[in-house]
């Protein structure tokens, strides 16, 4: 798919080696096919490394962010939400190094006229002969040169030198400019954490692997602010509560790993990171880095800017600038997680099954309600039961088919539980309620379908 760029782009579904990864392809098959995830403007040939959230799919993501913002901030109390603006200041990004330091090493192809990162070269194939890397082609690779990934626009109506503004390349300068604000309006103490989710931009030389490296993506973001001296314990807290996360909504711990930056890893500020891993189908790579950035932030932004960002400790009567512990995750390669390793293929009843075993909480869909027959009152009272259930969660109503291939339909995007409305419903008020996992069925009253949904998906 086409996007007018020369830029060498990974097709999703390809490893490293470029070998085709059965299993990511046919998760990019359904996710297509199922209205999880579309190509951007697809009907134009589409959009290199752009995807769109279909319905199924922005829930899914949605269910992610929600869960992250639920397990950060609503289930602490000391940490703070923010939203902050995706067009900041452009001293914002002199201060923070992005202007003078967020690049990375580009060459190009004389022959095909290709762009590489320098750094992946042993990664990438060459567009002309796939087997090959590049430059292995007959190609003459130019020197590296550094390529800054921040997007560049001009605010107002002349595009000259004192209207550029940058598309934010990570959220979390919103929330170090803002550090004194919320200090002020609310009253804390330190430790405490301000966090956000939002949109995020990066012009990456080779993006690829389905939702994994894209250029317009979403993060999900905690500054931690803690007394220096105390941050290598908050460090260690904040590594083991991210990475338990993500098992408990159900990732496979085999499938997990928490790696340590190596010290030539770091960036120069840093005093030490963790990155939380996951095995995708093109190989280990990152979900989440936990860093502790050290005062770096603060001081650099006092600088620029000439304010005060110390806290005073009324405690100890201390005054400094605080440490700060970022768990810093993306949402959408977080979805993307989830959605491989809830991919999975059974038998039931001499077919194959395809099912997303999504954690309840993640799942798109909580429940899907089927009529067993169009007649008999079976519809209007399944319909009855429909409305009953929406102003709790989302739900799907499917009366075409048999109820075996309604049940697969719904097992393909995770829908956890099944309710049909059959002949003894009419007589008694009993639903048949399945489960996607254990396709095991059980018969409960209609009366205590949404405690007992909400016992299962929220428990």
């Amino acid at each position: 798919m086409s996007d007018g760029t020369s830029t060498t782009t990974p097709q999703a579904g390809k490893g490293a080696s470029g070998e085709p990864q059965g299993k990511m392809e046919k998760i990019v098959s359904l996710a297509k096919r199922r209205g999880l995830v579309f190509q951007s403007s697809e009907i134009y040939g589409g959009l290199s490394s752009c995807w769109d959230y279909g319905p199924v799919g922005v829930e899914l993501k949605r269910n992610v962010k929600d869960a992250w913002w639920r397990e950060m901030v609503w289930s602490r109390g000391d940490v703070l939400g923010l939203d902050c603006s995706i067009l900041m200041h452009p001293r914002v990004w002199e201060a923070s190094g992005h202007v003078a330091g967020f690049s990375d090493p580009l060459v190009d192809c004389k022959k095909c006229k290709t762009r590489f990162r320098a750094d992946h070269l042993g990664q990438l194939s060459c567009p002309e002969k796939p087997d090959r890397r590049p430059g292995e082609c007959g190609g003459e690779l130019t020197e590296a040169r550094q390529f800054n990934l921040m997007f560049k626009t001009f605010m107002g109506p002349v595009e000259d030198a004192a209207n550029v503004v940058f598309m934010r390349p990570e959220t979390a300068q919103g929330m170090f400019v803002n550090f004194a604000n919320v200090l002020d309006t609310q009253r804390r103490k330190l430790p405490f954490g301000i966090a956000q989710t939002g949109k995020s931009f990066r012009n990456e030389i080779t993006p690829g692997n389905f939702l994994f490296r894209t250029r317009e993506f979403e993060q999900m973001e905690m500054e931690f602010f803690v007394k220096p001296g105390e941050d290598e314990r908050w460090y260690e807290f904040w590594k083991k509560e991210r990475y338990d996360w993500y098992v408990r909504l159900g990732i496979k711990p085999e499938n997990l790993r928490l790696r340590e930056h190596e010290k030539d890893e770091l960036a120069h500020y840093a005093r030490g990171c963790a990155d939380v891993e996951y095995k995708f189908p093109f190989g280990w790579s990152e979900l989440e880095g936990i860093a502790n950035r050290g005062d770096f932030d603060l001081r650099q932004h006092a600088e620029w800017s000439g304010k005060d960002l110390s806290y005073f400790d009324e405690d100890s009567r201390e005054r400094y600038v605080p440490y700060v512990i970022e768990p810093a995750a993306g949402a959408d390669r977080a979805t993307l997680a989830f959605l491989v390793d809830a991919y999975d293929e059974d038998e039931v009843e001499g077919e194959t099954r395809v099912v997303l075993r999504f954690h309840p909480r993640l799942a798109p869909v909580k429940a899907a309600v089927f009529p067993l027959l169009r007649k008999g009152g079976h519809p209007e009272k399944a319909q009855e039961i429909l409305a009953k259930l929406r102003p709790h969660f989302p739900v799907q109503y499917d009366q075409a088919g048999s109820i075996g291939r309604r049940y697969r339909r719904q097992d393909e995007i995770g829908t956890p539980f099944g309710i049909t409305v059959d002949h003894q419903t009419i007589e008694d008020g009993t639903v048949t309620l399945r489960d996607r996992d254990k396709t095991s069925q059980e018969r409960i009253h209609e009366s205590d379908l949404v405690a007992e949904l909400l016992r299962r998906v929220l428990g």
